[in-house]
């Protein structure tokens, strides 16, 4: 094969296009190998790779797509070789190097993780990057001592990607999951009922009372992708010694919070980095998600699977509020 279908997004004056285009393959240089994609999935950061306003990359025509599975062709690290099993997310896959929205794609072996056992390349992309960052602040969490039994543990965003794993995987692991979501309609609550969550809020429901500097305990763990001034409302709440686990700025990038919690309850604000995670971390959590981090029916969960030439309309959608659950792209 010389050449493969990508899809490309260029500059054009303050837009940016995507459309799938025919590519010349490159040659492969020490340290990459070349991987055959079989799937990639829909993430909100590859959405503002498309967007005008997204700063998410330098430097245009971009192949986006910051996560993939599949199978190696070529290699020119000695640690993998034709017909290995493997995905990759993060790192700069879909931001500064060209991503997985590509029939093939050429990376540096460290980037790459080797298929673990449970999982197929489509189940792989179910979970993706967002359920790939959903499992990181379930481990976090729990090296943090959160336990089954201790009490309900909150997830923000419910109906989006990383929220709707963490509800599955939490479900699954035997904890009481408060499911929080700003899409209030019944098609959505039947949806996280059955990803497992027992209570369902709104995120008014999750606000302080006025002049209170701090709340009343309610949340043994919070996994949080949503950020902005709610977080404030939701540390306020968290019960003595537990932590929130924060991935993500779909609600804003700023908060205005107290010490509070920090000195009064020991709370625990936690970190989580999907993109530059260490290996040894990055293999943990592959693994965990293909054995009891993995939900049953994984893939029956996909809200949706998208060809090559329907990306951009998925893409679209995300940026709206208007996806729900995982939704895949098959290469």
């Amino acid at each position: 094969m010389k050449h493969y279908r990508a899809l490309v997004a260029r500059l054009s004056g303050e837009e940016i296009l995507a459309s799938v285009e025919q590519l010349e393959l490159p040659s492969l240089r020490d340290g990459e190998v070349r991987i055959q994609v079989a799937y990639s999935s829909v993430n909100y950061k590859d959405a503002l790779a498309v967007s005008p306003r997204g700063n998410v990359v330098k430097r245009y025509p971009h192949v986006p797509g910051i996560d993939l599975a599949g199978t190696v062709t070529a290699s020119k690290d000695a640690r993998f070789s034709e017909g290995d099993a493997v995905l990759v997310t993060g790192y700069g896959l879909g931001v500064s190097a060209d991503g997985g929205y590509a029939e093939l794609a050429q990376v540096p072996g460290d980037w790459i993780v080797p298929l673990p056992a449970g999982l197929t390349a489509r189940e792989a992309m179910a979970f993706g990057t967002a359920g790939f960052t959903a499992a990181l602040s379930v481990l976090r969490l729990e090296e943090a001592g959160l336990a089954p039994g201790q009490g309900p543990v909150l997830v923000t965003g419910a109906t989006g990607g990383v929220g709707s794993v963490a509800v599955a995987m939490l479900a699954g692991l035997g904890y009481e999951v408060a499911a929080s979501s700003r899409k209030a309609d019944a098609e959505a609550q039947a949806f996280l009922r059955e990803l497992g969550a027992s209570e369902l809020l709104p995120p008014d429901a999750l606000r302080m009372p006025e002049g209170k500097a701090i709340a009343r305990e309610r949340w043994a763990g919070v996994v949080d992708p949503v950020g902005g001034p709610a977080l404030r409302d939701v540390l306020g709440a968290v019960r003595y010694g537990g932590g929130v686990a924060l991935s993500g700025f779909t609600g804003g990038a700023d908060f205005a919070a107290n010490i509070y919690p920090f000195i009064l309850r020991g709370v625990k604000l936690l970190g989580i980095d999907s993109v530059l995670c260490p290996m040894p971390e990055r293999l943990r959590a592959w693994e965990r998600m293909a054995g009891d981090l993995k939900p049953a029916g994984l893939s029956d969960g996909i809200a949706r699977e998208v060809a090559l030439e329907e990306l951009p309309g998925a893409l679209r959608a995300i940026l709206r509020g208007e996806m729900r659950g995982r939704v895949i792209a098959r290469l």
